[in-house]
């Protein structure tokens, strides 16, 4: 079940929404928090109820934990702690590493053995691990909560709320990653606990954004991205551009939907999640990149790994390093791969140039600055997607083929490119590059798509003030669109689900 799809839209939200609300109001407040917690779990268990006591278990393990670290007497925090006679740092240290040998046996054990395999050409029996849904983002939302506890930044300590926390069925699958703190009082807060219309409003209408940008944007774009990286065919210079744009803009438009969906989700139970996304393809930096895009993973890196590090404060050579380490491992997160790591160290070395050319008090002209920051990310996506080395480097090639552009024979194009235009084509291919003609719908699209992220993204659209009714009838057109499309076809899963 995914956002996007008739069950998730039509059975469980409505189900979720007003069995919760209908509680609150018989002041069952606490049945209305585990009705949550049970629709959560059911959601997980949805795609594959054997994990659910995996994730049982991180909760209970991590919540206890988490309540031992905490700083105050047991008294306080309502709750009869059991203090380990180990430090509390030691305790946050076994308890992290715990989490991450668990993540880490699920998510690169496969990876691991198969390298250990090809560089000492061992034949290690490689064990069929299924990598469960969502892990990467509880075990990195639950770390977080135990150096919080260890910091004294958690002041709540309540099992019900906490599994809430966890398992709240916008975020458990794909982000964003959230702290305790912002959202503890939001779940303890008698403002949530009943029906707000303004709410309600502002949810459908970005949810309803999300579900078009999915469903008709994204799941379009999909369609050229996966033949030009799927089919192991020469790209031209023209077909490997629309290959390479039609991922850029997929992923853009994946996320952002996803982002937007979750955030409307909530916002009907009157829950706010953090922003993580912000129109970062408007950066015109690299830096600013990463403070728009998937921005609570930034923050986690940026709180959980950079600053434990060194972060700035340290020599430049530290603080290179620092940047450099942790954006492999932030690639490395993504999935047990040579492509994201690879990806992951384009952008960490992009940064350490950013801050040397920063250093140097030098400057671009604004659209030279975009040019260079979106050309970039477009290249690396290309990493990013790729499954080999091969891959991305054909896709690569035909990007740099300009040989290719005004000169193909119609053999090099891929048939399916020719489909579209028939009559068309053979009339526009004696004044217009084949290559161009064939790809014309990949291109069409492109265009529209980079006018969109120049507009004001769904965040400002939804704080706009006034425009009610332009909001209700927009809402309701792009709603309808994009129900009617997950219906007649079977929308894919989210890409972010897959890390």
């Amino acid at each position: 079940m995914i956002f996007s799809s008739p069950e998730y839209i039509l059975l469980l939200l409505p189900i979720a929404f007003f069995g919760y609300f209908l509680l609150n109001y018989f002041r069952l407040v606490l049945a209305a928090k585990v009705w949550l917690v049970a629709v959560s779990l059911f959601f997980y268990g949805y795609w594959d109820a054997a994990y659910l006591p995996l994730l049982l278990g991180s909760i209970l393990f991590n919540f206890a934990v988490g309540t031992a670290l905490a700083p105050v007497p047991a008294s306080a925090t309502g709750m009869a702690a059991v203090r380990p006679k180990v430090s509390r740092r030691t305790l946050m240290i076994f308890a992290i590493a715990a989490n991450l040998i668990l993540l880490g046996y699920f998510k690169y054990a496969n990876f691991f053995l198969d390298n250990l395999n090809a560089a000492f050409s061992l034949e290690i029996a490689l064990p069929n691990i299924i990598l469960p849904l969502g892990i990467s983002f509880f075990t990195f939302t639950q770390i977080a909560y135990l150096v919080d506890s260890y910091q004294g930044k958690a002041h709540e300590y309540d099992l019900t709320n906490y599994a809430l926390f966890v398992t709240f069925f916008p975020h458990l699958i794909a982000g964003p990653i959230l702290h305790h703190r912002e959202m503890m009082s939001q779940f303890e807060s008698r403002w949530t606990l009943a029906i707000r219309y303004r709410h309600i409003f502002s949810g459908l209408f970005i949810f309803s954004i999300g579900l078009f940008k999915k469903v008709i944007i994204a799941d379009t774009f999909a369609v050229w991205a996966n033949a030009g990286f799927n089919d192991p065919v020469v790209l031209d210079f023209f077909s490997a551009w629309a290959t390479s744009l039609s991922y850029t803009f997929q992923l853009y438009f994946d996320f952002s939907g996803y982002c937007d969906m979750a955030i409307g989700a909530a916002l009907l139970f009157n829950i706010w999640l953090p922003i993580n996304f912000n129109s970062p393809y408007k950066a015109l930096d690299i830096q600013d990149f990463w403070r728009r895009w998937h921005i609570t993973l930034s923050r986690w890196l940026r709180d959980y790994l950079y600053i434990p590090l060194g972060g700035n404060r340290c020599s430049n050579r530290r603080v290179y390093t620092n940047l450099m380490l942790t954006f492999v491992l932030g690639g490395l997160w993504h999935g047990a791969s040579w492509m994201f790591v690879i990806w992951g160290a384009l952008h960490g070395l992009a940064l350490v140039t950013h801050r040397l050319w920063q250093s140097h008090g030098l400057r671009l002209p604004t659209v030279v600055a975009w040019l260079v920051m979106f050309n970039f990310v477009n290249i690396t996506w290309v990493f990013f997607r790729a499954k080999t080395m091969d891959d991305a480097l054909r896709v690569l090639r035909g990007m740099f083929d300009f040989g290719s552009a005004l000169s193909l024979p119609i053999s090099a194009v891929p048939t399916g490119k020719l489909a579209w235009g028939g009559w068309l084509i053979d009339a526009l291919s004696n004044r217009l590059p084949l290559g161009l003609v064939a790809n014309a719908p990949a291109f069409g699209c492109i265009v529209i798509a980079f006018a969109i992220i120049t507009l004001p993204n769904s965040q400002q659209l939804m704080f706009l003030p006034g425009y009610r009714t332009a909001k209700l009838v927009s809402g309701l057109l792009l709603f309808s669109i994009g129900l009617y499309a997950t219906m007649a076809t079977t929308s894919s899963v989210f890409l972010y689900f897959n890390f």
